[in-house]
């Protein structure tokens, strides 16, 4: 089980679910109206390191954190 986070301005409660890729994350988030938005612009971090591949392998108990891109320097 991974704990799904959402910061900012996204605004939904934290997710559990049972995957093992982000990937799948990204399928089950497409269909979500109050996430789906977000999915092209935000950054991905697992266990607070910033990730790019979809690929990664997720383990139980790992953290995804969504964070939306912000204004500012």
């Amino acid at each position: 089980m991974v704990k799904v986070e959402f910061l900012g301005p996204i605004n939904k409660e934290d997710l559990s679910l049972e995957i093992s890729n982000l990937s799948q994350l990204s399928e089950i988030l497409k269909n979500d109206n109050s996430v789906s938005n977000w999915l092209e612009t935000c950054a991905v971090a697992v266990n607070d390191t910033l990730v790019i591949s979809k690929d990664v392998i997720l383990n139980d108990g790992d953290r995804i954190s969504l964070l939306p891109p912000v204004c500012g320097g």
